[in-house]
Order: structure tokens, then C-alpha cells, then sequence
């Protein structure tokens, strides 16, 4: 009797600690993984921080991914987030200190650059033009090499969103 409850005592223990051990179930990476930008760098003088997911080309192009003339949620997933970290001239348009989301309107020769007051939306799905505290008017540019991640990077004085063979850019002071 004694090793009958000694084998069940094991038994229950083992089925406990297993579906323990592997109670947890994680997602597989992301196809269009997130990532942080800030400027500058280094330092503890930040003056913005973005925070987007970037989708890949994987063979499609980008007037699919990102229409002209439509707005876009500015990478994948959630709409993409813009901290200012102190006031700043964005494109000639003054942006007070804070957290806003970053949409952009895809262009032939110019892309629409959106900061809006609504935050923690997915995609561009409840995007309300009423919310915008800035749009302004970026350069287009091409690239000889094309970028297959969407990305993003401030560097002298510019933001820049660069996809396939775009970059757009954005004075920041």
C-alpha cells in the first residue's frame, strides 16, 4: 500500500511540474519585429524617442504596403509612437513636449508627416484628423539601394523614414 501511494505521490508530482515547466507558450518572433530610435543616442539630453515595428518587403512593393494618399500607421502593428522630450520645430511646425503617434500620407514626389495627439491605437484604423497637432510637407528622395526593412534614424538635425527605395526626411530643432 505504502508503494502505491509512494507511485502516485510521483506520478501527481511529475504531472504538476510538468504542465508547469510548459504552461508557458510564447509567440514565434514577429514578422515585422519592434524597435526604438533616440536622439541623439547617447547621453541623457534626449530629444525623442520613436518607437515603431518594422514590416519587411519579403517581395512586395511599397505603394501595396503603404498606399499614396492614404494614411499610414508609419511601420506595422500598433500606430507608431513619437516622444519629444522638450519642445522642438518639427518640419516648421512648433510640437510642444510629449507622446503623440507618428502617420505619414505616402506620396509620387512628397509624403504628408502626421503627428497626432491620439496614442496606443493599432494601425491607422481609428485615425482621427481632428487629433492631428502637426502635418507638414517632407522631401522625397531615392535610394540607390533598396531598404528592405522599414526603418527609421535621426541624424543631423533630420528624421528619416526610409522603404524599398524612399527616404523621406523632416527638419527637427
Amino acid at each position: 500500500m505504502k508503494k502505491l501511494i509512494s507511485t502516485i505521490a510521483i506520478l501527481v508530482f511529475a504531472v504538476i511540474f510538468t504542465n508547469d515547466a510548459n504552461a508557458q507558450k510564447f509567440r514565434p518572433l514577429d514578422k515585422s519585429p519592434a524597435d526604438v530610435v533616440l536622439s541623439p543616442t547617447r547621453g541623457a539630453d534626449k530629444v525623442l524617442k520613436i518607437v515603431y515595428s518594422r514590416p519587411q518587403l519579403d517581395g512586395r512593393s511599397l505603394d501595396k504596403l503603404a498606399p499614396n494618399g492614404k494614411v499610414w500607421r508609419t511601420g506595422a502593428n500598433e500606430a507608431s509612437q513619437i516622444t519629444f522630450y522638450k519642445d522642438v520645430n518639427f518640419g516648421g511646425e512648433e510640437v510642444k513636449a510629449g507622446t503623440y503617434s507618428l502617420f505619414t500620407i505616402p506620396g509620387e514626389k512628397e509624403w504628408t508627416v502626421i503627428i497626432n495627439s491620439a496614442t496606443n491605437d493599432w494601425g491607422a484604423f481609428s485615425y482621427n484628423k481632428d487629433k492631428d497637432v502637426a502635418r507638414v510637407k517632407a522631401t522625397v528622395t531615392k535610394s540607390a539601394d533598396s531598404i528592405e526593412a522599414f526603418s527609421i534614424t535621426v541624424q543631423d538635425g533630420k528624421l528619416y523614414l526610409g522603404w524599398a527605395n524612399t527616404i523621406v526626411s523632416v527638419p527637427v530643432k
